[in-house]
């Protein structure tokens, strides 16, 4: 009979300082509980005070910040304020633009255009100082507007151009390690704001056509992101998280 104690698994993360941007709620907040499972001391930031208050109670955080991370002046104050270099960084924050480009005056067209490309470059070049060698950067993105479609124009462009970001920031950034996760629908509080009366069907065509038959949860992306913050050897990628939704017409 084999000891128990010879197979039993170090936390992967024991040691390590995550920083989770965006992660009040969602895949966010996921990843951070999933992080402090594998022994990270967590630090979240977030928009909303309350909603972060609460958050911060479920993963017993070390450290919350309140601040909206397209603010380049404060992002940059929050990573000059950490008293401590940190492992990994995860951004969560922002939110898809799903609107029809001819159909917005074009300032607005630049902003949606620019926002989530520019929050990805004000991150890396905030927390360079501050993320270990072999720490890491992981982003998210999307696979859904992979496909031209009308009225998609600009998130189109933006889920087709940020992997060609994520790569060549991962050399401007070397050895911090960069990545990118891309997911199809994802069942969070933000897929619901976006689909809503129409999410119960959207989740029933999901279950029905998916190879995995089963609709992806934030728990999928939190397991996907510890695994990029443990595997030293991975960078400048990107990582598809939608169940076979590429796959299928």
């Amino acid at each position: 009979m084999s000891d128990a104690t010879s197979t039993r698994r170090s936390p992967d993360l024991l040691g390590q300082t995550v920083v989770v941007i965006g992660g009040s709620a969602g895949i966010g907040l996921e990843t951070a509980r999933r992080a402090r499972s594998e022994g990270a001391a967590i630090i979240i930031t977030g928009r909303n005070r309350d909603r972060l208050d609460r958050a911060a109670l479920e993963v017993e955080a070390d450290r919350t910040a309140v601040f909206d991370a397209n603010d380049p002046a404060a992002l940059e104050a929050f990573f000059e304020s950490l008293p401590d270099p940190i492992d990994h960084v995860m951004v969560t924050a922002g939110a898809p633009r799903y609107r029809a480009p001819l159909q917005i005056p074009p300032e607005e067209a630049r902003h949606d255009l620019t926002e989530h490309l520019l929050l990805a470059i004000n991150v890396a070049r905030s927390a360079a100082g501050k993320v270990k060698p072999a720490g890491s950067l992981i982003f998210m993105g999307g696979t859904g507007a992979r496909r031209p479609r009308p009225g998609l124009a600009i998130v189109s462009t933006v889920t087709v151009a940020f992997p060609a970001l994520i790569a060549n920031l991962a050399l401007e950034l070397a050895p911090v390690r960069v990545n990118l996760i891309a997911a199809g629908f994802v069942d969070t509080p933000l897929s619901a704001s976006l689909l809503s009366e129409n999410l119960d069907k959207r989740r029933d065509e999901l279950r029905a056509t998916l190879p995995i038959r089963r609709v992806v949860e934030p728990a999928d992306v939190a397991a996907l992101a510890v695994h990029i913050m443990s595997n030293t050897a991975l960078t400048g990628a990107t990582y598809d998280i939608d169940g076979g939704q590429q796959l299928i017409s």
